[in-house]
């Protein structure tokens, strides 16, 4: 029996064809929205500024705003009212003392970058999270803040579009896409904004255990097999023959949707989520909690060819690195533990499996923290001076770039921005922060319009 929209000549857009389609649907499928792209690019690769010294990011952002002054810019000689409790340790790079808490990562950053003169004029969350993310200052100086689409786009949404790669996930957000306050609105620049919804990134959830992540757009219901997927894929081809020609927004729909079919029938994709199949001595030393986890996870990402993988480091605003009580006692016993195992275990991984080299590392949040302890021994928001540590993907070892003043307050040396910061990661990944990409009304922006790489990061 031919299948019933096997027919002669075009295939029509009737009731009944438009249940077909909508039977795709029972595949639980959101992925097209992550696996748009548009055929026409700006710049293709051939075209980049310089040849990039790394393929793919991992990009582990503290959110809430980490405090530098009891991580790894510490001041011991401050005054009581700004001195941290905790005691700085050596480590092995050359003259950096950094947090006793961090013990495990004391002894890995000689394999980094240390940038301590990183500032920028957004004091609250949202608008610091949105310029510490894409470079781009936003409007608001402080006040509640949603991510639209009309924001500039995410990095991981321009890697995906403009140095695409041969896998199916350019662009993996992870654990959480964090809420601007608890039952807030989705924070600004983790999305693909103006690129469109076919940029935003694949999300991966916590599952019901403390160490499980679970990605909803993979889920396949029970009787889903890779007969009906195929089924499915020869359903969207015989009904794309003609809708092209009729309707190009449909038949983009199609092709996104077969797309997302390929993606679930791929076991490569697949396998890269099933962190259950690690050897539990490697899950161990990441730490059996949902950010150690994360971290294990983008590295099998990178493996399988993302671009970048983010690990959103809080499910909203508030919850984590946000420290304007308790600081150390926060930073003791649920914030620097964890951090230290997940972030070490993630460096040697992938220096041992020959990854460090082409993987770009970074780690940083939206702001630092006030020197001055207030009265609820916490430290409040200060957007002026905060840290970011690099490795890997070209970036120089053993090196310290910039100063913070006596205080930790203002650099003091080789002040750059948040959009500098930005910009060097895009240089590092093969993009010029100078590159005009097309918004939806065909205007040419820059990438990073205010932005610099900071060329002596690089080896």
């Amino acid at each position: 029996m031919s299948h019933p929209l096997s027919c002669q000549g075009p295939v029509g857009l009737n009731r009944r064809n438009m249940l077909e389609i909508g039977g795709i649907g029972l595949l639980n499928l959101t992925l097209p929205n992550l696996l748009a792209a548009e055929k026409s690019r700006s710049r293709s690769a051939s075209e980049l500024e310089h040849s990039p010294t790394a393929d793919s990011c991992i990009l582990v952002f503290l959110n809430g705003g980490p405090s530098h002054l009891d991580m790894w810019d510490m001041k011991p000689d401050l005054p009581k009212e700004m001195r941290s409790e905790f005691s700085p340790i050596a480590s092995t790079m050359t003259g950096v003392q950094v947090c006793e808490h961090l013990p495990k990562l004391a002894q890995v950053m000689d394999q980094c970058t240390l940038v301590r003169s990183v500032y920028h004029d957004q004091v609250a969350h949202a608008p610091a999270v949105y310029t510490a993310l894409t470079g781009v200052r936003s409007n608001v100086r402080a006040g509640i803040m949603g991510a639209k689409k009309t924001d500039h786009p995410s990095i991981g949404s321009v890697l995906g579009r403009y140095r695409p790669s041969s896998s199916n996930l350019p662009y993996v957000l992870m654990p959480y896409l964090t809420a601007e306050g608890a039952g807030g609105p989705p924070q600004p620049g983790f999305l693909a904004g103006w690129l469109g919804k076919g940029a935003d990134p694949l999300l991966v959830v916590p599952g019901n255990q403390p160490d499980r992540l679970v990605p909803p757009s993979l889920s396949l219901p029970s009787d889903s097999t890779s007969q009906r997927i195929q089924e499915r894929r020869d359903l969207l081809s015989a009904l794309n023959r003609d809708i092209p020609t009729r309707d190009a927004s449909i038949g983009q729909m199609g092709e996104l949707q077969y797309k997302a079919l390929d993606l679930l029938g791929s076991s490569h994709t697949q396998k890269a989520f099933r962190i259950e199949q690690e050897p539990a001595a490697v899950r161990d030393r990441y730490g059996r909690n949902v950010y150690g986890q994360s971290m294990l996870l983008a590295r099998r990402l990178i493996e399988a060819g993302t671009r970048l993988a983010c690990i959103s480091w809080a499910p909203d605003a508030n919850a984590t690195w946000d420290t304007h009580g308790d600081n150390f006692k926060k930073l003791k016993n649920q914030l620097l533990p964890p951090f230290d195992l997940g972030m070490t275990a993630l460096l040697d991984d992938l220096n041992s499996r020959g990854l460090l080299e082409r993987t770009l590392v970074v780690v940083m949040g939206e702001i630092g923290r006030t020197p001055k302890i207030n009265g609820g021994a916490g430290r409040d928001h200060w957007e002026h001076c905060y840290s970011v540590l690099f490795a890997g993907g070209g970036m120089k070892k053993n090196f310290v770039f910039g100063a913070s003043d006596r205080h930790g307050a203002y650099p003091s040396r080789d002040p750059v921005t948040a959009a500098d910061i930005i910009a060097t990661i895009y240089h590092a990944l093969g993009l010029s922060a100078e590159m005009q990409i097309l918004d939806p009304l065909n205007r040419p922006l820059a990438l990073v319009p205010q932005g610099n790489p900071i060329r002596s990061l690089f080896a």
